[in-house]
């Protein structure tokens, strides 16, 4: 009823009804009713999608929980809705479920998948809270969404307490966690059913786990995994990092081709990211791969740009300035570069962004 009369007149009886009728390799968006989310519905589903890689298959139940969206992920299922749904909820999951058909086309049985260039992985990490992170990964991912033509994402690898999905007003229906439940057969099409976009600008966003318990559940193979498929057909991944070493963020500086160092201008932070580039430097990480962004660059607090610079012995690649639309943009869910985008922190994040546009053609 919800989807209309030339939906409805689509219908199938069974699975082998529907492949009698339609032609393999035609792109097709399934909607499985519950009867499908017992064990028996979800093996006969799964044998559906492994075989048929261009169907995307959406399942209604009677009651959604994480041990039933999980089998179903595990299914090859891109969406899971509960009944009754709410008029359009349907309707928006199957417009995800063509999207990721669309975007993510798939080569014919027997031939290879054809070769994309690989994305390029940006980290934003620093040693201090506060240092402003977040900020920066989420305007410097914008800006690249922006002025790039391949989709970009950004990832919130802080596992525990990410706030991206806040700070740009974004109520995702999956995070990582959705992605480590179906590690073992990940691909380009579902991990894009499990990307939320941000509509304003047009990136897509992987969010943290909601509840902190869950980062348990997250290994460092398991995150360089995802992100080597975010790599397979984004143009950039940009990833927001916590501010502490453990193995995730050890195997994501180690994978990134760039690693953006935030430093505010105070003592404290001064020296936990001195500490932080010695860290770096035992692990082998390449010096080249860094680059350091001073945040509040212009921050009247008796500390010169200079002097920073001559304590962590490198130069500043770009500089933040200070700026009270910066916490109400984040308090607003706008970020900056959309909120006020002649701002000198705008400017900031464009010429930011250009160090990234600037060499991509020299690194490919």
């Amino acid at each position: 009823m919800q989807l209309g009369e030339a939906v409805a007149a689509a219908s199938f009886a069974s699975i082998d009804a529907l492949e009698d009728k339609v032609d393999p390799g035609t792109p097709i968006v399934i909607v499985f009713g519950p009867s499908y989310s017992a064990a028996a519905g979800l093996k006969e589903v799964q044998k559906l999608t492994r075989s048929r890689p261009e169907v995307a298959a959406i399942m209604v139940v009677q009651e959604l929980s994480t041990q039933m969206l999980q089998q179903a992920l595990r299914a090859g299922v891109r969406d899971v809705v509960a009944a009754p749904a709410e008029t359009g909820q349907l309707i928006e999951a199957i417009d995800r479920a063509a999207e990721t058909i669309s975007i993510s086309p798939v080569a014919p049985a027997g031939e290879p998948e054809p070769l994309a260039d690989q994305g390029r992985m940006i980290c934003v990490f620093s040693t201090k809270g506060g240092a402003g992170k977040s900020v920066v990964a989420s305007n410097l991912a914008i800006v690249l969404a922006r002025r790039n033509e391949g989709p970009v994402v950004l990832v919130d690898a802080d596992l525990q307490f990410g706030d991206i999905a806040v700070m740009m007003k974004l109520t995702p229906q999956h995070t990582i966690v959705d992605a480590v439940a179906a590690i073992h057969r990940l691909d380009r099409q579902l991990l894009q059913s499990l990307l939320v976009r941000h509509e304003a600008s047009g990136l897509y966003v992987l969010p943290a786990p909601v509840e902190p318990a869950f980062a348990d559940q997250v290994s460092g193979a398991d995150m360089v995994k995802i992100v080597k498929v975010l790599q397979s057909f984004c143009a950039y991944v940009v990833i927001d990092t916590p501010a502490h070493f453990n193995d995730v963020v050890l195997a994501l500086l180690e994978e990134s081709d760039d690693i953006l160092l935030i430093s505010g201008m105070d003592i404290p932070n001064i020296k936990n990211v001195k500490l932080g580039l010695q860290t770096l430097r035992l692990l082998n990480i390449p010096v080249s791969k860094l680059k350091l962004v001073l945040n509040r660059s212009n921050s009247k607090v008796k500390l010169d740009i200079g002097e920073v610079e001559r304590t962590l012995q490198m130069k500043a690649d770009a500089l933040i300035p200070s700026d009270i639309l910066v916490p109400q943009s984040v308090n607003k869910g706008v970020p900056a570069v959309i909120d006020a985008p002649k701002s000198s922190v705008a400017r900031a994040m464009d010429q930011l962004a250009g160090l990234f546009m600037d060499n991509k053609a020299a690194r490919r």
